[in-house]
């Protein structure tokens, strides 16, 4: 009789996996952080506003990794209204 769930070989590779990919992920994410463009450099040391206690706002590119992170969670949002749609099965 095991006293771990977590003994399968099987099961160790389904947690690891997710851990390794989710850290080759923000590994690349902070190698391209930003979309670049002609005027990127610019726009980061733009100061466009100022708020109380010294606060500067910029017009800094958006984020490549937020912006994946944004897209990927639409398509499956998407993807399993339609799936669930069409196939007509319930939870």
């Amino acid at each position: 009789m095991r006293y771990f769930n977590l003994l399968n070989i099987q099961h160790i590779v389904l947690a690891v996996f997710p851990a390794l990919s989710s850290v080759i992920l923000v590994g690349v994410a902070l190698a391209f952080t930003h979309f670049r463009g002609r005027d990127s450099e610019n726009r980061q040391m733009r100061v466009t506003g100022i708020y109380p206690d010294g606060i500067e706002e910029r017009n800094a590119p958006f984020p490549l990794f937020l912006f994946l992170v944004l897209l990927g969670t639409c398509l499956w949002g998407v993807a399993y209204i339609l799936m669930f749609g069409l196939t007509g099965k319930t939870i």
